[in-house]
């Protein structure tokens, strides 16, 4: 049975776990803010072929860089 609480299907289909990934990733954002962002679209895109909808988890990805790169540009 599937561990739906620490270690569910869509963030552990690959070699590694998204989270795991996710935090090497963000640990040198300047800012909470614009790790948060990365670390969402990150989410999305890590698990977007494992949920069973991938244009909506694409778009979600999308809106957090979008958000995240308007933060940038400020």
């Amino acid at each position: 049975m599937a561990d739906l609480i620490n270690h569910p299907p869509h963030y552990t289909a690959g070699q590694f776990e998204a989270i795991d990934v996710i935090e090497d990733a963000v640990q040198h954002a300047p800012d909470p803010v614009l790790g948060a962002l990365q670390w969402q679209a990150l989410k999305y895109l890590l698990r977007m072929w494992s949920k069973g909808n991938p244009a909506q988890d694409a778009g979600k990805a999308q809106w957090y860089l979008s958000r995240l790169i308007a933060k940038l540009d400020q």
